[in-house]
């Protein structure tokens, strides 16, 4: 058989326009659940968003191509809003309201992502089977065989979808496009909970070494990768959760749509060409490559320009672009389409009338505005509902003798997500909205036995998310923005102070630091850690409340040994909180805080905030902070000293 040509990018020069013919690959990724541009957390519309503003956007670069056009999605669209996370696709006898707008904007294949599986393999199954286009994963597998070839997958782990290419002269001819899925080999350890027994995984760019070959084998033409996976400029190795760069050296890839880490590319504000990724090109590895935002914050364009000679086809040039919803400080956006906001308007409607559903009541406001940098309400107020709900299921037996402690991270704190992306509950009724607001992923609630030793390590891990501090300097940035948000751990139920002025321990990965290993390395960053005013003792037990994602070794934190899982429920830490709320338990929190940074004189440092703190003075006032106005991105500047009665405020 003969072996197909080399389709990657040639320095020849292209052909006359006249033999060139051009396929359009329009591409979305990371949707979560973002049909409507609508914040069901503030129960008012946005901006910014939306598979509905994406929609528009595709209508125009359909009518504007120059050729065949195939319109693919990248996977995590199934979760991440209350308009998907409140259905159930098994029991609730009407469309899964994504797919439903999926199927009706026309994609013609759509890839797995890690968050599809939040749900469990039946609700899985039954939202796919909705699908009126082809879901693919090459590397999650049912069995895994001894090779690539031997694996038993989930779902088809590819597909060829034929096109009716065109070049400027009138001559047609027919492009098989092969597609292959990928995601990231962890979902078995994020979900193990859901997926234990039934489903395993691959490396991704083992299972794409074997796979691209074997898709051409079967008539492809070109191969492009739905590879739901980030940029990672470190060393290759195996199981890389952020792959994309090691899949765009594979032999015979022609494109790549990259995911999972909801950044943006090509990205014409970041610079040029740096370790394989090239902006202006739009290359990964000198392959084109989009990777298109979340939420619908953009529309991925690759135009792949093609000549068909003796051997088939060969790529001879592209270019590659995003599509913005709204473009930088811009006050309009794209419109919603109709035709999806129709399509999901039964589905949104049920969805707010859940969401108002009552609660509570709360006499004070509730934001996430400084919970990256304070103990805080949003996580003290979860970390106690969570602990309350395992203290009522450890009664009589040997583990209520065990202090109970539980591990929260702060959500909607920024960072990607914009300005916008925090909290703010005012103070009066509190709703299902308000819970969801807090808790946004249908995380499961789970308990680990720890010990003492293991509790700072924990500690030590999140609090490697701020820099290292110097001393008596003014005005130096506090948060590390290689973690997101939702890495930095609170453990409510102990007391410790965290000094900024020590090396941090560990990386965004959870991987120990050059220098702080071995004997005289630094002790680490956690101070007084203590449980009812004592010391705690590396050997000394405890029962810790985390969620399932923690449980298992999400982010930056260690997967304990599966004998140390003390309880896994399927209840969402979503219905624990409202639970909690609605028995009057959010009354009773005490806002003592569990953590706050060591005192340091005549110092000083930078954090970012949305502008929406300015709304609650009080706070400025107790933590001494500095408005220092808003970046080009709209985050609010702000300094923040860290002498001692800044530090040691209560929440």
């Amino acid at each position: 058989m003969k072996e197909p040509a080399d389709t990657r990018l040639s320095p020849s020069p292209a052909p006359a326009p006249s033999d060139q013919y051009t396929l359009r690959l329009l591409a979305t990724s990371d949707i979560h659940a973002a049909i409507l541009p609508y914040d069901y957390s503030a129960d008012a519309p946005s901006s910014g968003y939306g598979l509905a503003c994406v929609a528009s956007l595709v209508e125009t670069a359909r009518s504007e191509a120059p050729g065949a056009c195939l319109l693919v999605d990248n996977g995590d669209f199934l979760q991440g809003t209350p308009l998907s996370d409140l259905h159930d696709p098994v029991n609730a006898g009407t469309s899964h309201p994504v797919i439903a707008a999926m199927n009706r904007l026309g994609y013609d294949v759509a890839n797995l992502g890690n968050h599809e599986f939040n749900f469990g393999l039946p609700a899985l199954r039954a939202a796919v089977e909705q699908a009126s286009f082809p879901v693919i994963s090459a590397n999650t597998l049912t069995r895994r065989g001894a090779s690539v070839a031997d694996d038993e997958t989930l779902l088809r782990p590819d597909t060829i979808v034929t096109c009716t290419c065109a070049n400027p002269a009138g001559e047609t001819r027919s492009l098989k496009v092969g597609l292959i899925g990928l995601l990231p080999p962890q979902i078995i350890l994020w979900d193990r909970f859901h997926l234990g027994g039934e489903v395993t995984s691959r490396d991704m760019v083992e299972a794409a070494t074997a796979r691209v070959p074997a898709l051409r084998a079967k008539g492809a033409d070109i191969v492009i990768l739905l590879a739901h996976t980030g940029i990672d400029t470190g060393p290759a190795g195996a199981e890389l959760e952020n792959a994309a760069l090691s899949l765009a050296r594979l032999p015979g890839v022609d494109a790549i749509v990259a995911g999972h880490s909801h950044e943006v590319f090509p990205d014409p504000e970041r610079p040029a060409a740096s370790s394989g990724v090239d902006h202006a090109a739009g290359t990964f590895a000198g392959i084109p490559a989009v990777l298109p935002g979340y939420r619908g914050s953009h529309l991925g364009q690759i135009d792949l320009h093609l000549s068909h000679g003796p051997d088939g086809w060969a790529v001879t040039g592209h270019s590659a672009r995003l599509h913005p919803v709204k473009a930088g400080a811009a006050t309009t956006q794209t419109p919603a389409h109709p035709a999806i906001v129709k399509t999901v308007r039964h589905g949104h409607e049920a969805t707010l009338a859940r969401m108002r559903a009552p609660l509570g009541r709360i006499d004070r406001p509730i934001h996430s505005y400084l919970s990256l940098y304070r103990s805080d309400l949003p996580v003290l107020l979860v970390a106690e509902a969570k602990r309350q709900a395992l203290s009522d299921v450890f009664a009589g037996t040997a583990l209520a003798d065990l202090p109970l402690l539980a591990a929260t991270a702060p959500f909607h704190t920024g960072g990607r997500a914009g300005p916008r992306a925090y909290s703010d509950i005012p103070a009066g009724p509190l709703t299902l909205r308000n819970a969801a607001d807090l808790q946004p992923f249908p995380n499961t609630l789970c308990a680990l036995r720890v010990t003492g030793a293991e509790l700072r390590d924990w500690l030590e891990r999140a609090s490697s998310c701020f820099h290292r501090i110097t001393a008596g300097w003014p005005d130096q940035p506090l948060w590390n923005n290689s973690f997101p948000g939702h890495a930095a751990d609170t453990i409510v139920g102990l007391t410790y102070r965290i000094d900024v002025t020590a090396a941090p321990l560990y990386d965004a990965h959870g991987q120990r630091l050059a220098g702080s290993r071995g004997a005289g390395t630094p002790r680490g960053r956690i101070r007084d850690l203590a449980h009812a005013g004592q010391p705690v003792g590396d050997d000394q037990e405890f029962v810790m409340a985390v969620n399932n994602y923690r449980a298992f070794g999400g982010g930056p934190y260690p997967a304990l040994p599966e004998s140390r899982l003390v309880h896994a429920s399927r209840t969402p830490v979503r219905d624990v909180l409202a639970r909690f709320i609605r028995d009057g338990g959010h009354r009773r929190v005490s806002l003592s805080p569990a953590w706050s940074f060591v005192p340091q004189p005549d110092t000083s440092v930078m954090i970012w905030s949305g502008p929406g703190l300015r709304a609650h003075p009080s706070d400025f006032a107790l933590h001494g902070l500095t408005d220092l106005g808003l970046s080009h991105q709209g985050f609010l500047r702000l300094r923040m000293p860290l002498d001692t009665p800044a530090c040691e405020s209560a929440v």
